[in-house]
């Protein structure tokens, strides 16, 4: 696995052995996710929650967000996401925090984030679960991403979340949700 654009384009990145802890994300599916991002990195705040190996907010960071928060409740994977920022160089826009997803995003309640990226475990029905708690925590006009199963059950919307597009990638599939950005004193909301 390897880091696809920017400032550490090409720089490998370390993995947990077997899939139960963490699953990467194809490179494909990885290249799809950042193309749909690409006007919306530079200096964002990203949260890549369910971090496994940090695959997604690395690249995040080498494409140009300003700041990357990791949330993996396994140990080994905040450890390994630690190493893999800094092998990277990254390591200085980090953040990388060991607890449960629902726990962080109940304690962060004021911290907002313009892009989320999900990649939790398949087959759990985690990410409609956590998708209230992830709205909360998405900026007005902020992006979230969720990679899942073909099978998911996603909703249309939740809360300010707006479902904008889905992409078929084999058997994976991206949802882009979308936040409202907030209507100026005045302004009719569309």
């Amino acid at each position: 696995m390897r880091v696809i654009a920017g400032s550490a384009r090409g720089r490998r990145l370390a993995t947990l052995p077997g899939e139960e802890i963490t699953r990467p994300t194809i490179e494909r599916v990885k290249e799809g996710m950042f193309s749909a991002l690409h006007f919306a990195l530079p200096g964002a705040q990203v949260l890549d929650l369910f971090a496994g190996s940090g695959q997604l907010g690395i690249e995040a960071l080498s494409r140009g967000a300003a700041h990357c928060t990791f949330v993996d409740h396994d140990r080994a994977a905040a450890h390994l996401v630690l190493q893999n920022c800094k092998a990277v160089g990254l390591h200085g826009a980090a953040r990388v925090v060991q607890t449960e997803a629902a726990a962080f995003l109940a304690r962060t309640a004021p911290e907002q984030y313009h892009i989320v990226l999900l990649d939790p475990p398949y087959r759990q029905n985690t990410l409609a679960a956590i998708l209230p708690a992830v709205e909360r925590a998405t900026a007005p006009g902020g992006i979230v991403l969720c990679e899942s199963e073909l099978a998911a059950g996603l909703p249309d919307e939740c809360g300010g979340l707006q479902k904008k597009k889905q992409y078929r990638y084999g058997t994976v599939l991206v949802t882009r949700y979308e936040k409202a950005r907030a209507a100026l004193k005045g302004e009719d909301v569309q």
